[in-house]
């Protein structure tokens, strides 16, 4: 995958509501009613990023989960991770 210009980033972030860009990463934190509805939330970013063969960076603090997407291979922000924000967004937000 090839990185994304500083330019394409900016563009791709308008298309993608609620992600913020954090140095090399595509961050967006979630907050729900309680843990397990939390959970449930992780085990369903779990499935979308299985099948996408991509893995976002997940971190659980009670009822509050935050996410970042790089893509590992190239170091920084592809489409990839973009179109996986997305993915979560429409099926899971």
């Amino acid at each position: 995958m090839t990185l994304l210009s500083d330019a394409a980033v900016l563009a791709e972030l308008e298309q993608t509501p609620g992600w913020t860009r954090v140095s090399k990463t595509l961050d967006r934190t979630y907050r729900f009613q309680s843990f397990r509805d939390a959970m449930f939330f992780v085990n369903g970013v779990a499935a979308l990023a299985e099948s996408a063969g991509h893995h976002p960076d997940i971190a659980v603090h009670y009822n509050v989960v935050a996410l970042s997407l790089w893509t590992h291979s190239a170091g920084g922000l592809t489409a990839k991770d973009f179109a996986l924000a997305r993915t979560i967004d429409a099926v899971l937000a």
